[in-house]
C-alpha cells in the first residue's frame, strides 16, 4: 500500500511537471510574440511564416506516416481545421497583440475558447453537457466583460481592437478543437496537418504579396529564436508535453493546467513587458480562470477522490 502511494505521488509530480511545462510555453507565446512585435523588426507575417514553415518541416514525418488529410471529415473539414489553428488563427492572434496587452490575450484566447467549444459541440455534435460545466462557463462572459470594461462601449484608445481580435482567435481555436474531436485524429497528426497546409498556402502569399516584412532587417539570432520558439516549442513540444500530462493524470486533472494559462500570462508579462493589469482586468482574469476551472469538471473529479489502485490501473 505504501509503495502504491509513493508511486502515485511520484507519477502525480511527473504529470504536474509536464503540465506546467506545457502551459508555460502557451503563456510565453503571448508574451514573447508581443515583445517581438514591439522590439524587433519582425512583423506578424514574418512570425507566422517562421512558425509554420519550421513546424511543417519538423512534423512532416508524422504527416507522411499518418496522411496529409483528415479522411474522416474530408477536404472541407481539413481546411476548416487548418484555418482554425493555422496561419489565419496565428495572424489574428498576433495582430491582436499589436493593440492589447499579453495578459488580456492570455485570458481571452484560451479562457473563452472552452465556452465557444462547448456551444459548438452542443449545436453541431449534439453533445450533452453537465450542470457544473454550464455553471462554470457561465462565469466566462462576466470575466470578459470585466476585462474589456468600458473600452468597447466608449471605443477609447485601440486596446478594444486587440480584444475583439482575441475573441475572434478564441472562436477560431474552438472551431479547430471541435473539428479535431470530430475527426478522431491524434493531436500530433492534427498539428502536422495544420502546420503543413498553413505552410503550403501561406508561404507563397508571404513571399509574393506586398505584405509588411522585416525579416531582412532581423538578426540571425532573432530568426533562429523564432524558429525554435514558434516552430518547435509552441507547435510541437508544448503539444507533446500536454499530451504526456493528460496520459499520466487523466483528462480531468490534466485540464486544470490549461485553466492556469490566463493567470500565468500576466505573471510573465509583468517582469518581461512591464505590463501590469488594471484592477478590472485582474478581476476578469480571475473570474475567467475560475469559470474554466469549474467548467472543466476538475473540482468535481477531485472532490470525489480516487484510490491509488484506480490511478495505478489508469497509468498502466
Amino acid at each position: 500500500m505504501a509503495d502504491i502511494k509513493m508511486l502515485e505521488r511520484a507519477r502525480t509530480v511527473q504529470g504536474a511537471a509536464w503540465g506546467i511545462f506545457a502551459i508555460s510555453i502557451w503563456a510565453s507565446w503571448m508574451v514573447f510574440t508581443r515583445m517581438d512585435l514591439g522590439h524587433t523588426p519582425l512583423t506578424v507575417f514574418d512570425i507566422t511564416a517562421l512558425r509554420f514553415g519550421t513546424a511543417a518541416v519538423l512534423l512532416f514525418p508524422v504527416l507522411y506516416r499518418d496522411g496529409f488529410f483528415a479522411r474522416s471529415i474530408g477536404l472541407w473539414g481539413t481546411a476548416v481545421m487548418a484555418a482554425g489553428a493555422g496561419a489565419p488563427y496565428a495572424l489574428v492572434a498576433a495582430a491582436g497583440l499589436l493593440y492589447a496587452p499579453a495578459a488580456v490575450a492570455g485570458a481571452l484566447i484560451p479562457g473563452v475558447m472552452p465556452l465557444f467549444a462547448t456551444i459548438l459541440a452542443v449545436v453541431l455534435l449534439n453533445e450533452r453537457t453537465t450542470r457544473d460545466r454550464v455553471a462554470g462557463l457561465a462565469l466566462v462572459p462576466l470575466g470578459v466583460a470585466l476585462i474589456i470594461g468600458s473600452g468597447v462601449i466608449a471605443l477609447a484608445g485601440s486596446a478594444w481592437i486587440g480584444e475583439m481580435l482575441f475573441l475572434v482567435a478564441s472562436l477560431m481555436w474552438a472551431i479547430y478543437t471541435v473539428t479535431l474531436r470530430r475527426s478522431g485524429l491524434r493531436p500530433l497528426h492534427g498539428a502536422a496537418i495544420v502546420a503543413f497546409w498553413s505552410a503550403v498556402f501561406f508561404l507563397p502569399v508571404y513571399f509574393v504579396a506586398p505584405v509588411p516584412k522585416g525579416i531582412m532587417s532581423a538578426s540571425v539570432a532573432q530568426i533562429v529564436f523564432e524558429m525554435f520558439f514558434q516552430g518547435l516549442a509552441t507547435s510541437v513540444v508544448s503539444l507533446i508535453a500536454f499530451n504526456r500530462a493528460i496520459m499520466i493524470l487523466g483528462a480531468s486533472r490534466g485540464a486544470i493546467f490549461a485553466c492556469l494559462v490566463p493567470a500565468l500570462t500576466p505573471i510573465l508579462a509583468m517582469p518581461l513587458l512591464g505590463e501590469v493589469p488594471t484592477a478590472w482586468e485582474w478581476a476578469g482574469i480571475l473570474v475567467v480562470s475560475a469559470g474554466v476551472l469549474l467548467g472543466s469538471g476538475t473540482l468535481s473529479y477531485l472532490a470525489r477522490g480516487t484510490t491509488g489502485r484506480t490511478l495505478l490501473g489508469r497509468w498502466q
